[in-house]
């Protein structure tokens, strides 16, 4: 059974700076009073699920225990319709200099490598392995976000949302984080790097996922 998210304090499940503004502003108008992982010292998890969904509920469940109250965690990434999906949920380990495939250790928790991440490396990387398809190689993409929302007696909900675009290259703008100087969304012509903050909140992934949990658990 759906459970209402009431009015008080709510743990974003994050160390990403950029995550932790973005919900806390959709969050703003409903009387939340949002705090971060990263404020209350908590650590993050290990990664290890297989779906975006499966990572931020791992994320919101670790902080809701270790806080005793309602967490919610944004699991998010760009997937490349010419490399298979990829990278998907290894969106933030693509970022991660001198790692092989792509892919971090299992050992290796998304907290322990945060201040390595070089998200100009990770898109010249997503542009590389384009370019190793061929000229006629697809530039479709799509954002997805997973957002869950866990209680400390164990009940959880779960929303995902979703935007396409296209891939721009070089990268334009230095608005946004992650990926976003890189994806242009279908309908525009600015790239999420280069959008104010408000329009991109409007029609992100994020956004998608947040107006689905407010439907849900807020309306």
């Amino acid at each position: 059974m759906t459970r209402r998210l009431g009015p008080g304090k709510l743990v974003i499940a994050s160390h990403n700076r950029g995550k932790v503004i973005e919900i806390a502003n959709l969050l703003g108008p409903y009387g939340i009073e949002p705090v971060s992982a990263f404020d209350l010292d908590l650590p993050e998890p290990d990664e290890t699920g297989t779906t975006f969904v499966d990572n931020a509920d791992l994320k919101a469940r670790l902080a809701a225990d270790l806080s005793g109250m309602p967490a919610i965690s944004d699991d998010s990434g760009l997937c490349v319709e010419a490399l298979g999906g990829r990278p998907g949920i290894y969106s933030a380990r693509w970022a991660i200099p001198n790692y092989d495939n792509f892919s971090v250790p299992p050992e290796a928790g998304a907290g322990e490598v945060e201040s390595e991440r070089d998200f100009a490396l990770a898109m010249s990387r997503v542009h590389d392995e384009l370019l190793a398809q061929g000229p006629e190689a697809s530039r479709d993409a799509h954002f997805v976000c997973a957002l869950a929302v866990c209680w400390p007696d164990g009940h959880n909900e779960w929303f995902e949302g979703r935007v396409d675009g296209t891939l721009a290259w070089p990268p334009r703008g230095d608005k946004g984080f992650g990926y976003d100087p890189m994806f242009q969304p279908a309908g525009y012509y600015q790239t999420f790097g280069e959008m104010d903050p408000s329009q991109k909140y409007a029609i992100s992934h994020r956004a998608d996922a947040f107006r689905k949990l407010v439907a849900a658990l807020l309306s």
